[in-house]
């Protein structure tokens, strides 16, 4: 990772301008990628991405300098920053966390239904014993695991970058040491991998909202003196290790394509899937309460099914789908992951072609 520059050039809140603050980024070796005027969602595709099926790594948009597919397309060029935010003041600025090194919780202070005890800290059992009247958030599950370990709550910790979200929340930055392991993102709801109730772990596969961003809620801001982020501390990363955040870049299986009758065209497949994927990323327009789980899986189940009938790509299903997710529910991306790797497994089980199914 690159050097880390001094504080004095770090962006304040609401002072600074989306361009200065991509630079500074940058300068710390942080690959950046723009967000949506006034949102924390990545900037829009261009009309072919939106409606050619294709996957980022062999998109033609991002050696050409287009912003498209989100954080897949981040980078330090100065040239790029200059493209893309010296030209369009208003767009936000996102963080690739895991090119950058970066580890950050996202601590959530949403209003929620408590769920039982042994669903707070995944794997940690709280005796009854424990008092937990008024625990109400994720700032609270933070603090307990924290003090279960006889630590203080990274909420809490002075020495490293942390930033007040707009809702309320809390987002506390670290950076990975060079020769450690790297970290999968992670939602806290998540039933399989989440590190504490409503305390999200951006980090591989996912971006955070910069310091000094706007959106209408509010300003993403500084909060303490640190403008930068201390190395994760070995007693986190510990924790992390124990709820399986370690990346081991083990591929999920999705079965290999059986022979078609003929060469996928794309189309059938683009017309199949396009009403699919609007369904998902009109979700956006709530935060709960649009089945966007049913429709994801919906999404990939039928993506999953045209991969086996050699309709359509792994790589352009998985692009397609991240893409809609995200644009839906950018803090939920580990959950999206989850939901797309098993609808394409169970997908490729039924051959899907553009006429439907035998």
């Amino acid at each position: 990772m690159g050097r880390q520059r001094e504080a004095s050039g770090s962006p304040s809140a609401g002072t600074t301008s989306a361009y200065a603050v991509a630079c500074w980024c940058a300068g710390n070796g942080w690959p950046v990628h723009p967000l949506a005027a006034g949102r924390k969602t990545p900037a829009g595709n261009c009309r072919t991405c939106r409606d050619e099926p294709h996957g980022s790594a062999e998109c033609p948009c991002l050696p050409a300098g287009r912003w498209c597919h989100g954080f897949h397309a981040a980078t330090t060029d100065p040239a790029l920053l200059e493209a893309w935010w010296g030209k369009n003041p208003t767009l936000g600025v996102g963080v690739s966390c895991g090119p950058a090194g970066l580890v950050v919780l996202d601590v959530d202070a949403h209003s929620a239904e408590v769920p039982h005890r042994d669903q707070l800290l995944p794997g940690i059992p709280i005796h009854e014993g424990v008092n937990l009247a008024g625990l109400a958030s994720g700032f609270d599950t933070l603090a307990l695991l924290a003090a279960l370990r006889g630590r203080r709550s990274p909420a809490d910790d002075d020495t490293t970058l942390r930033v007040r979200t707009p809702s309320g929340g809390l987002h506390v930055w670290y950076r990975t040491r060079p020769d450690g392991p790297r970290y999968r993102s992670s939602v806290g709801s998540s039933p399989k991998v989440a590190l504490a109730w409503q305390v999200d772990v951006r980090s591989t596969g996912g971006y955070i909202v910069t310091p000094a961003t706007r959106t209408p809620a509010g300003v993403y801001t500084p909060v303490g003196t640190a403008r930068l982020p201390a190395v994760l501390p070995d007693w986190l990363a510990a924790e992390l290790r124990r709820t399986g955040h370690t990346v081991r870049d083990e591929p999920v299986h999705v079965p290999p394509p059986r022979p078609a009758s003929k060469r996928p065209t794309g189309r059938g497949a683009n017309r199949l899937l396009e009403p699919l994927l609007a369904q998902v990323e009109a979700c956006a327009a709530a935060p709960e309460g649009t089945a966007f789980t049913e429709k994801l899986n919906r999404a990939a189940y039928t993506a999953g099914g045209l991969i086996a009938s050699g309709h359509l790509t792994e790589d352009q299903a998985r692009g397609l789908l991240t893409t809609a997710a995200d644009a839906a529910r950018p803090n939920r991306s580990r959950h999206s992951l989850t939901v797309i790797a098993s609808a394409l497994s169970a997908g490729a089980a039924r051959p899907l072609h553009p006429k439907g199914r035998p």
